[in-house]
C-alpha cells in the first residue's frame, strides 16, 4: 500500500440539494451515487419509477441528477447530455470525490415526492 492510499479517507462527502434543503452525507469511496442516494433515504426516483426502474444499470434514465460541483462526465454520451442540459445517470457516476448534487423533479415520469411511500402497506419508495 502506497503512502497516499493510506492517508486517503475511505469515505467521501457528498451535499445533496432536494428544493429548499441541504443534506451532507459521507460516502464509501467507489460506491454509486444512486446506491448512495438510496441508501440516504435520498432517493432519485419518483413513486413509479422507485418500482419500474433498470436496477442501477444505465437502461432507464430514471435516476438523473444534476451534478451541480463535482467530476466531470467520463463518457461521450453524458458529455454531450450535459451540453444540452440533460441531468447524469446516477447509477453511472461514481463517487470518488466531493461533490454537490441535485435532486431533479422528474416531469415525464411524475414529479418527485421526497420521502413519501406511496403505498403505506408496502416498502419505502426508493428501496432496491
Amino acid at each position: 500500500m502506497t503512502a497516499a492510499t493510506a492517508d486517503e479517507d475511505p469515505t467521501v462527502e457528498v451535499v445533496v440539494l432536494d428544493g429548499d434543503d441541504r443534506h451532507v452525507l459521507a460516502v464509501e469511496r467507489g460506491r454509486t451515487l444512486r446506491d448512495a442516494l438510496l441508501d440516504a433515504d435520498h432517493s432519485p426516483y419518483t413513486s413509479l419509477t422507485s418500482r419500474l426502474n433498470c436496477g442501477g444499470r444505465g437502461a432507464c434514465a430514471t435516476c438523473g441528477v444534476r451534478v451541480r460541483d463535482g467530476p466531470g462526465p467520463d463518457h461521450w454520451h453524458d458529455r454531450l447530455a450535459a451540453r444540452f442540459g440533460y441531468p447524469r445517470l446516477s447509477c453511472q457516476v461514481t463517487v470518488d470525490r466531493p461533490m454537490t448534487v441535485e435532486l431533479v423533479d422528474k416531469r415525464v415520469w411524475g414529479g418527485r415526492e421526497p420521502n413519501a411511500d406511496p403505498d403505506p402497506d408496502g416498502p419505502r419508495s426508493g428501496s432496491r
